[in-house]
C-alpha cells in the first residue's frame, strides 16, 4: 500500500520504517529533522497535503491534540490532499472529544477515520510490539489490520465509534502512570530501608506485584537511565485528558491527580523531557534520598 505517515518521532520514526519493511511504499514530509534512514526509505514531498494526495492510507503520529487539527486542517494540511475512499489512520494520544470532531469533517470527504492510540514506548515501536487500541467502523479496522500487525502485537477493535480508541488509551495512561508511583515508592521505601532494592525488585518480580512497569522502568529507576521512551510531558498530557474528561462525566480519579501532580514536580525541577520512569525523582524529593546507583 501507499502510506503516507506524518510524525516520525521517537515512536513514529520505528513505526515507519517497519511498515516499510513489510513492503509497503512509505512517502513523509519534508522536515529538517528527517533522519538517514528515513530520507532513505521514502519519498519525501513538500507537505502533508502533497503526501496525502498521493497515498491511500495516512497516519498520523504527533504529539498532541493541537498538533493533530493543525496536520489535518491547517495550511497544505492532510485533509486538503484525501481522495475520496482514503483511509486515515490517527495513531496520537488525544482527546477523544476532538477525534470525535475531526472523524465528521474527515467522514465528509468520503474517507474512513481510525483512531488508533498505541502503548509500548520507544522499545515496542522498534520490535513492532506496540499495544494498539482502535476506535472506528469495522470494516475500516479490517482495512487497516494488516498494518497494525505490521506496528504491534496486541490489537484490538475497541469499538465502532470514533474517540472509543482515544477513550482507552486515556485509560491505560491512567493505570501506566500510577503503576510507575507505586514502583517507585516501593523502591524509595526499600532503598530508604537500607535494603538491597535491586534484589527486592527482584524478589517481588515473581509475586502478584510483577508488571511491565516493575520490570522495564523498575530497571531504568535503578540504573538511573532515564533517556525518554517516553517523555514526562507528554504522560502530563495524557493525564490531563482523563482528567478533564472525568470532569465532564463527573467521575473521581483522586490518585491520577495526585501522580499528576507527581509528574508536576519532575517537570518544575527540568525534568519533562526525560522518561516518565523518571517520577522516581520527585518522590525521592519527599523522602531527601536517592536510591543509590545499582553497580
Amino acid at each position: 500500500m501507499k502510506i503516507g505517515f506524518v510524525g516520525l518521532g521517537i515512536m513514529g520514526r520505528p513505526m515507519a520504517l517497519n511498515l516499510k519493511k513489510a513492503g509497503h511504499t512509505l512517502i513523509v514530509p519534508e522536515r529538517k529533522s528527517l533522519t538517514d534512514d528515513i530520507r532513505s526509505a521514502a519519498e519525501v514531498l513538500p507537505d502533508p497535503q502533497s503526501v496525502a494526495a498521493k497515498s491511500e492510507v495516512v497516519i498520523l503520529m504527533v504529539p498532541d491534540t493541537p498538533d493533530v487539527e493543525q496536520v489535518l486542517f491547517g495550511d497544505k494540511g492532510v485533509a486538503a490532499g484525501l481522495a475520496k475512499g482514503a483511509l486515515l489512520i490517527d495513531m496520537s494520544s488525544i482527546s477523544p472529544v476532538a477525534t470525535k470532531e475531526f472523524a465528521k469533517k474527515i467522514n465528509a470527504l468520503g474517507c474512513d477515520y481510525l483512531d488508533a492510540p498505541v502503548s509500548g514506548g520507544q522499545v515496542g515501536a522498534t520490535q513492532a510490539t506496540l499495544t494498539i487500541m482502535v476506535g472506528g467502523p469495522s470494516a475500516a479496522f479490517a482495512r487497516a489490520k494488516p498494518l497494525f500487525e505490521t506496528m504491534g502485537k496486541t490489537i484490538t477493535h475497541v469499538g465502532e465509534a470514533n474517540g472509543d480508541g482515544q477513550t482507552c488509551k486515556v485509560a491505560n495512561q491512567i493505570i501506566v502512570a500510577l503503576n510507575i508511583q507505586a514502583v517507585a515508592e516501593a523502591l524509595v521505601f526499600a532503598a530508604k530501608a537500607g535494603a538491597d532494592p535491586a534484589k527486592v525488585r527482584q524478589a517481588i518480580s515473581g509475586g502478584f506485584a510483577a508488571s511491565r512497569v516493575l520490570e522495564l522502568h523498575g530497571e531504568r529507576m535503578l540504573n538511573r537511565g532515564f533517556e525518554p521512551g517516553f517523555r514526562i510531558r507528554l504522560h502530563q498530557k495524557d493525564l490531563n485528558l482523563a482528567l478533564s474528561s472525568a470532569r465532564d462525566l463527573g467521575v473521581s480519579l483522586p490518585n491520577t491527580a495526585t501522580v499528576q501532580q507527581m509528574f508536576a514536580s519532575c517537570a518544575a525541577h527540568g525534568g519533562a523531557d526525560l522518561d516518565h520512569s523518571a517520577l522516581v525523582k520527585a518522590i525521592e524529593g519527599l523522602a531527601d534520598f536517592e536510591i543509590p546507583k545499582k553497580a
